[in-house]
């Protein structure tokens, strides 16, 4: 069994205004990173267009033609103060949901056994009918819905390590009883949700906030004490991951002060519980992370535990 690395030049033309900080070079560092030799042995697949059916299972068809139609001729058009579209954002957006789709069809049908997703835009933030915080459409909600339509996998857990809350994916399982979302992320911090009382209508929400600076002991220790049992009650038989780097100490927009060992180590872990309960079935999808040595560095650590788990 081998480790899927999926992407597409599309993703880099999704562009921002300069200075913004999730801009293409982030995708570049990334895959720049995963050109290493020891990296050779990936799997390496061109994301395909998401099926506008699939993106209808989060987003209603109504809030999908509306993002779309933002998409300008030439320059920028604005979602919000955060979010900006140009020409080539419509098609980076679908293949980067397209990446996740088609990664999750792989998996099951054996040809690996875990998956990271390098694409952009980001995707936590979007909520089923607000595209907001640099994300269009929500890929890891929209992974975890195709894996219920298309498989019937009944049960599915997301975690999400980013250092910023995914209100999207939390607003798209509220009330998913077989959709568990586990979050750790700093507080307070953008965008303001994620409080340890926002537990879903069924319970399936886990909101494990961490105060600035909280480093790397307070985190592994949440996911030791935290993560893992919650998923080990669930029992998933899918496993996603919102992977953003963004906790990591060197990055401008997080303060949590992890270090690039904490994404391998967290990977590891999930990667462990994946072979022990769900024959390693894993689709991790880029997030955040915006000082690009780090993101390099910590992207770099996550598929390379990703990797170890496949072999």
């Amino acid at each position: 069994m081998t480790t899927l690395l999926e992407s597409h030049s599309a993703c880099l033309t999704h562009e921002t205004p300069e200075g913004h900080p999730e801009c293409a070079a982030r995708l570049r560092a990334v895959l720049g990173a995963l050109q290493c030799p020891e990296f050779a042995g990936l799997l390496r697949v061109e994301a395909p267009l998401a099926p506008l059916k699939a993106i209808q299972r989060v987003h209603p068809e109504s809030h999908i033609n509306a993002v779309l139609s933002m998409v300008p001729e030439q320059g920028f058009s604005r979602v919000d103060a955060d979010t900006a579209m140009s020409p080539g954002s419509g098609e980076a957006a679908l293949r980067a949901a397209g990446a996740v789709i088609d990664a999750v069809d792989r998996v099951m049908a054996g040809e690996a056994e875990n998956a990271f997703c390098a694409v952009r835009p980001p995707g936590h933030h979007a909520e089923p009918e607000k595209a907001m915080g640099f994300c269009l459409f929500n890929n890891i909600a929209v992974a975890a819905q195709h894996l219920r339509a298309e498989y019937h996998v009944k049960r599915v857990a997301v975690v999400d390590f980013d250092v910023h809350h995914g209100n999207g994916t939390q607003a798209a399982f509220w009330d998913e009883r077989d959709l568990v979302y586990i979050s750790t992320h700093q507080s307070p911090l953008y965008p303001g949700t994620g409080r340890m009382d926002e537990r879903g209508a069924h319970g399936n929400i886990l909101n494990l906030p961490m105060r600035p600076g909280a480093g790397s002991d307070i985190f592994r220790e949440t996911v030791e004490s935290a993560v893992i049992p919650v998923l080990e009650e669930f029992q998933p038989e899918f496993l996603l991951i919102s992977a953003g780097f963004d906790a990591h100490q060197a990055d401008p927009l997080g303060g949590l002060g992890l270090t690039t060992a904490d994404y391998g180590w967290v990977t590891g872990r999930l990667v462990e519980f994946a072979r022990i309960h769900l024959d390693g079935r894993i689709v991790s999808a880029l997030e955040g992370g915006y000082d690009l040595d780090a993101l390099a560095e910590a992207s770099a650590a996550h598929v390379r535990a990703l990797m170890s788990g496949a072999a």
